[in-house]
């Protein structure tokens, strides 16, 4: 059985229009998001692992190797199974840093370009015999199919296979260089790749199904033949040239970790987060799915006695049973498994080339969109490794199997497998130890293996006298441990008499599992995101620089105008990573580290809690046992300083605010993620100037220090104590509690101003007692005038005379009055009239010639008469009068009303003043609250009016404005009971007003 050419070619042609329709309906948002973000469809994509090898060659393992074949699949398996050990450390440690492919995370673990571009050599070079592989079983699949079994062993004329393979690279490379030459990840890619791993394993199961019923009649036909056949049993158990399968299983765990294909599908375009988990079981069941057909296909071959290379037996075998459905199902199954692989590889070698190869040897035009410049260099690049490619197969000129050229890129890419261990488990490892072992192995590699299958040569004799070394690729399991033996021996031993430098000492701690191991608080000499654009656009240009700080200012939610020194620390990593994944970390090391670069202090002990803070804060889910316990008391102490009542604040050695707990926010109104990681003197006044200024200084306290707080004077206290540092006589900085005094500044101004009013009022009385006597000697002398004259003029002066003294003994009687204020008892209600209560407080203020002139007026009724303390009452209105006053324009009017509404006296004080704003009516009754000056109240006065009515079970009231119709003025209202029904309470009084 056979097709046409033309046949062939449409049914090429139409797998491929389908892979390009899913990609192109992916990036244009047609197919649902849940199928192309879904788990499912990244672990499909994964299955770029499975190469066209893995659809025919693994056959041909099969054949040579029997139970040894399934190493192809245990050992990836087994990697995936233990993902969280092996793979996820790189995958978080990439995805961390956008680190984009093997090359660039060997670059960012070793501080090297030349790593990096030893390790894209090294891949390229490995990578070829692969490449040709795909080009080659497309190729030699579609001439079987035309061919049938015309020609079993030599499939195909090469003239038309080569142009059949030109075609099928054109064709891929237009694909990659549509939908992988962007920046972004691409989910047509995914979607691509997914769908062409479902299609491969399909397509295998099917054909397996498909072999068991058509040539043995189902699996009890199977066992039959197998019992008839007991030869191809027991072949399983040993390999044809002798081979263990322990070689095989040591490549293969090598190649899923190493490969740079499988590299950039599992890092740079997995769009999915929290995969990995699903990933360690799904993929393994996936390689299952795909090993369970292997050996019915290898013995339906076997079973037909086709003369077709066993490698071939999936498309073999239908066509031999004369089935088109099944065959063209077959082909389309191994052209998907050879399309995935070639497109994945080809992507990853251009991001390679272009990061290490091309940008570090090419200056880029800072004038021009750089993002375009990287597109056009990824396009032709890709072009460029396509055409490698098939150059490479062409040289190879069909004389190898799928299995001799996979084992020989298996085998080069098993070079870098110490390096990539070193990234995450082998922390001790350097740079000069990898390029040892790197040219020590791969030099055994590219002269026992790559150079002989170049050259055509499967088996190569070298003669050393009378010893001939055997290299080519069918000594590959010699080789593969020679190679892997003098490069891991000659890494150690370089590593080990070899110095790591810091920055890679710093690198590995980064990349290490333990990744907090390096909290050191690094420094930089920006205090701008605008600063650091200046800065990079002499280097990448001022649009892109743009771009580039505005993507990482929202990636972290920070804003333009951000000058926090650990917010810029973490705005330079963030660049860092997405300078990374534009143009590789090499060259975005090399840029940040010229341009904005990083200052290691000059105390190493500089520890970064911060940094330590927000990565455990990201792994605390995942932490067990005693780690978790540890991070459980870590919270504990966290919690207890969050907490704490007095205001606390920690600085580090650099004057950055490293804690700041919920009391210090409750004072300084400032949050703490506003304030965390800033320089304590750009903190906003006036807290910044007060703790810097105390943070320098060799006092342990400052007391009483005095502030302006919502216009309001408040006095702080601070202490502070130096936190140790694991270094001796030495300091990692200070912890900081302030104590917010101002009540108690207050009070003790009251009591002072409460002991002046007191020796004021005993002067008083003393004065009182000095005056009365020689005025009462005046009056009587006036009254003794009086009867010795009859003189109208006399007798006139005399009644103005008695008239003075009259008036001199009332001021002197209210003076010895006021100051019998605050002795108050029981003894002291008795029926007084609140009229005299109202004047004997006006004619004490008409006292204070200092203060603003206005005029009282006293409406209070005669008949407004209770029981109570006349003194205390006096001290009311003394303070009401006041306060109206001062708020009371210049000859204003005071007016005093009220009557008695049965038992209660109703009594009004209001003035024509600015009144009082409706959002401090409900405070000025609190005890320090005052709208006044400093120096002009402390705010007890109002405080003590409302005690004091309420002591004689009454009510005070605000009303403002007053006057509705020119919205000015305030009036208080007191309602006071004819008879209390308890006695008050004894209360401290103050004449002082608010």
């Amino acid at each position: 059985m056979s097709f046409t050419f033309t046949q062939v070619a449409f049914i090429s042609l139409c797998y491929i229009a389908v892979v390009f329709g899913i990609a192109y309906a992916t990036e244009r948002n047609w197919i649902s998001n849940k199928i192309t973000s879904h788990p499912i469809t990244y672990i499909l994509s994964l299955g770029i692992f499975a190469s066209a090898w893995s659809f025919y060659g693994v056959i041909e393992l099969a054949d040579r190797f029997g139970y040894g074949a399934l190493a192809y699949y245990i050992g990836t398996g087994l990697l995936f199974l233990f993902g969280n050990f092996a793979l996820k450390p790189l995958v978080e440690l990439a995805k961390r840093f956008q680190i984009n492919s093997m090359a660039d995370l060997l670059v960012f673990r070793y501080h090297s370009h030349l790593v990096g571009a030893l390790a894209t050599l090294i891949m390229l070079l490995a990578m070829l015999p692969l490449i040709a592989l795909q080009i080659q079983a497309v190729a030699d699949t579609m001439m079987l199919l035309i061919k049938g079994q015309e020609q079993p062993t030599q499939i195909g004329q090469l003239g038309v296979q080569q142009s059949l393979g030109l075609v099928y690279c054109v064709g891929i490379a237009v694909f990659a260089v549509l939908f992988g030459a962007n920046r972004e990840h691409h989910k047509g890619l995914i979607s691509a790749m997914a769908f062409e791993s479902l299609i491969k394993l399909l397509a295998l199961l099917i054909v397996g199904g498909y072999v068991i019923s058509a040539c043995f009649g189902g699996l009890e036909g199977l066992d039959q033949w197998l019992s008839d056949n007991p030869h191809h049993a027991l072949a399983l158990y040993t390999a044809s040239d002798g081979a263990t399968a322990h070689t095989l299983m040591l490549v293969f765990i090598a190649t899923a970790i190493s490969m740079p294909h499988i590299f950039h599908m599992t890092v740079v375009e997995n769009p999915v987060k929290q995969s990995s988990d699903l990933a360690s079981w799904a993929f393994p069941l996936f390689l299952l799915l795909m090993a369970l057909p292997i050996f019915p296909i290898l013995w339906g071959g076997y079973q037909l006695t086709l003369d077709t290379p066993s490698q071939y037996f999936p498309l073999a075998v239908p066509l031999a049973q004369g089935n088109a459905t099944i065959s063209i199902l077959a082909y389309i199954g191994g052209l998907s498994a050879a399309t995935g692989a070639m497109v994945a590889m080809t992507l990853a070698l251009t991001t390679m080339m272009l990061n290490q190869w091309i940008l570090p040897s090419n200056s880029l035009r800072t004038k021009r969109d750089l993002y375009r410049q990287l597109i056009w260099m990824r396009r032709g690049l890709i072009a460029l490794v396509s055409m490698i490619g098939f150059s490479y197969y062409l040289v190879l000129n069909n004389k190898f199997t799928l299995t001799q050229l996979a084992l020989t890129a298996f085998i080069g890419t098993l070079q870098l497998l110490p390096g990539v261990l070193g990234v995450t488990h082998w922390p001790k490892i350097n740079r000069r130890g990898l390029v040892g072992g790197i040219f020590a192995g791969g030099s055994i590699w590219l002269i026992c293996m790559f150079i002989p299958l170049t050259l055509g040569k499967a088996n190569w004799g070298i003669g050393f006298g009378s010893y001939t070394f055997i290299v080519g690729v069918d000594a590959w399991q010699a080789i593969t441990l020679l190679s892997l033996g003098a490069n891991t021996i000659t890494c150690l031993v370089l590593s080990r008499i070899t110095r790591q430098s810091d920055d890679e000492r710093y690198s590995a701690e980064l990349c290490s599992q333990d990744e907090l191991s390096h909290p050191v608080r690094m420094t930089l000499d920006v205090r701008s995101p605008d600063e650091i654009i200046t800065r990079l656009s002499t280097r990448i240009g001022a649009s892109t620089a743009t771009t580039e700080v505005s993507r990482a200012l929202h990636r972290l939610n920070l804003h333009a105008n951000e000058n926090r020194p650990y917010a810029l620390r973490r705005l330079r990593d963030e660049l860092e990573a997405n300078l990374s994944s534009l143009m590789g970390i090499a060259m975005a090391s090399e840029i940040l580290d010229r341009l904005v670069p990083f200052k290691v202090p000059e105390t190493h002990d500089a520890t970064d809690i911060n940094l330590i803070e927000s990565r455990l804060g990201n792994v605390r889910n995942q932490l067990t046992g005693l780690a978790a316990e540890l991070n459980n008391l870590r919270l504990y102490h966290r919690k207890t300083l969050e907490q704490l009542p007095l205001p606390t604040c920690s600085i580090g050695q650099d004057l950055e605010i490293l804690m700041w707990n919920s009391a210090m926010t409750e004072l300084t109104g400032i949050d703490s993620d506003e304030v965390t990681g800033s320089h304590i003197k750009d903190i906003r006044a006036p807290w910044g100037s007060l703790l810097h200024r105390f943070s320098n200084s060799s006092e342990h306290r400052f007391y009483k220090r005095q502030i302006e707080l919502d216009h309001r004077p408040h006095w702080i206290t601070l202490h502070k104590a130096s936190i140790p540092s694991t270094l001796s006589q030495q300091s990692d900085g200070q912890v900081i509690i302030l104590e917010d005094v101002t009540e108690l500044q207050l009070l003790e101004q009251e009591l002072l101003h409460s002991e002046r009013l007191a020796s004021v009022g005993r002067l008083a009385a003393g004065v009182a007692h000095e005056i009365g006597n020689p005025v009462t000697g005046i009056a009587c002398l006036a009254q003794n005038m009086r009867y010795d004259t009859n003189e109208p003029e006399v007798l006139e002066c005399i009644e103005q005379i008695l008239s003075q003294t009259n008036r001199v003994s009332r001021i002197v009687q209210t003076l010895v009055s006021f100051s019998h204020a605050g002795q108050h008892s029981a003894d002291n209600y008795q029926r007084i009239s609140l009229r005299d209560c109202a004047q004997e407080a006006i004619d004490l203020l008409s006292l204070q010639h200092e203060k603003n002139q206005v005029n009282f007026v006293n409406d209070l009724s005669d008949e407004v008469v209770i029981y109570g303390d006349s003194q205390r009452l006096i001290q009311v209105f003394v303070n009401l009068l006041s306060n109206s006053r001062d708020a009371s324009p210049l000859f204003g009017d005071v007016i005093i009303d009220g009557k008695m509404d049965g038992n209660l006296a109703v009594i009004t004080v209001t003035d024509f003043g600015s009144g009082i704003p409706q959002e401090l009516q409900d405070r000025i009754f609190e005890p320090f609250f005052t709208t006044k000056e400093p120096g002009e109240g402390t705010g007890l006065g109002l405080a003590m009016v409302y005690s004091i009515i309420e002591d004689h079970k009454g009510g005070l009231d605000i009303e403002s404005p007053a006057h509705q119709d020119t919205a000015n003025g305030t009036r208080f209202i007191i309602t006071l009971p004819k008879q209390p029904a308890s006695q008050p309470t004894e209360t401290p009084t103050s004449p002082d007003a608010s």
